[in-house]
């Protein structure tokens, strides 16, 4: 058993990795950093949806962890907010109260970002130093710290588009470049802590058919989001607020007018909120397919079944509800909070069920019989002995 309770201070350096108090010290660590990558995603939708994203006006990595502390400071900064066209077109007279407001937020978000570097850079260096590092894993945890400053880049080269001529929010191609990589990021941490220490029941051989599905609906889930980014960008949620139909129609009016036609995916108000939408009922039909044909594997899936089940319908509910009330943001955070519980269950079962099944040795001479066909295949317990002979012992 790879994850237990024991733990082996002696061992000399070089072995020191593949103890199970490292592994699970590595775990958790990443743990922390998936979740305050979750928070952050989550930070940047408030900001969002509240417009404060464009109040800072500056990319002061270092200096700007500070947040203004005099009336002159202050004072400057709302002079440069005033220079940009969201203040004249939006803004305008919201006065230094309420730049104070949309700027505390903003800060905030970066803040978490600071701090999110921070408590990954310097446990990786102890972890690397003091030899608890799984020579496998080195380089994809230095991956992970070029992507979280791929990801401060993007997000300063989103920002930097509301400051255009005309504009008074970020492009949206950009702020789905920001978070499709923070979706990347996230994903990739979480399955590393989960590979390293999963949570009970552990990996189980399932079917073709439920792995084929779980990865299937782990994709669509990531499109629905992505494609909600679009709707976010073009404030697309502020039309066509009914439903099913948009404007008495399926299939909107407009839905391909753009050309080329590929500009339509991004650029059309009307065809991306339809695709959000269809994409959205595509995700619940598959999560539901996932929770039917997961559920003879009750014993080891059980829990991971209903966050998914419960997930994407309250993600459904919650997506339609903030669509016909024109997107109040206190509907519109908890959808997007929601629809990351949902890619985090589905990444749950896929990483539960990555493993194909195998087969077992031949019970007697010219049998041939294998795991699969034995009354036990997928259950916790198998009582035969050939079973117990051949179970992984790293499951």
């Amino acid at each position: 058993m790879p994850f237990d309770d024991r733990d082996f201070p002696n061992l000399p350096k070089g072995e020191r990795a593949i103890s199970p108090r490292s592994r699970r010290l590595v775990a958790i660590w990443l743990y922390s950093i998936a979740g305050m990558i979750l928070v952050m995603i989550a930070l940047g939708g408030a900001t969002r949806l509240t417009g404060s994203g464009l109040s800072i006006m500056e990319w002061a990595p270092i200096m700007g962890t500070l947040p203004p502390v005099t009336d002159t400071e202050w004072h400057r900064l709302y002079a440069l907010y005033q220079q940009i066209p969201q203040y004249s077109l939006v803004n305008d007279g919201i006065g230094l109260a309420g730049f104070r407001r949309i700027f505390w937020l903003e800060w905030t978000h970066r803040l978490w970002g600071r701090l999110i570097g921070i408590a990954f850079v310097l446990p990786l260096v102890w972890f690397w130093l003091s030899g608890r590092l799984e020579r496998r894993m080195q380089p994809r945890l230095l991956g992970f710290l070029v992507l979280g400053g791929m990801q401060g880049g993007v997000g300063w080269f989103m920002v930097a588009s509301g400051f255009l001529p005309d504009a008074t929010t970020v492009s949206p191609i950009r702020l789905v470049a920001h978070l499709a990589l923070a979706l990347i990021l996230y994903g990739s941490v979480l399955w590393t802590a989960l590979t390293l220490l999963p949570p009970r029941p552990r990996v189980i051989e399932a079917s073709q058919t439920l792995r084929l599905l779980s990865w299937v609906t782990l994709g669509s889930v990531t499109l629905t989001i992505v494609a909600g980014g679009f709707v976010a960008g073009l404030h697309a949620g502020l039309t066509y607020n009914t439903f099913p139909w948009m404007d008495g129609r399926l299939l909107p009016d407009g839905y391909a007018d753009l050309h080329p036609l590929v500009r339509n995916l991004f650029d059309n108000v009307a065809a991306v909120q339809f695709d959000h939408r269809a994409l959205a009922t595509l995700t619940l039909l598959l999560a539901l397919a996932l929770v039917v044909t997961a559920w003879p594997y009750r014993d080891r899936l059980g829990w991971r079944a209903t966050l998914v089940g419960t997930a994407a319908v309250l993600q459904y509910v919650l997506g339609v509800a903030t669509l016909l009330l024109a997107v109040p943001a206190n509907l519109a955070l908890p959808h997007q909070i929601c629809a990351m519980l949902l890619l985090t269950a589905v990444l749950l079962i896929v990483h539960a069920v990555r493993h194909a099944p195998r087969r077992a040795p031949a019970v007697g001479p010219g049998h041939g019989q294998t795991a699969r066909d034995t009354p036990f295949y997928g259950s916790v317990k198998p009582s035969s002995a050939s079973q117990i002979a051949t179970k992984d012992p790293h499951s």
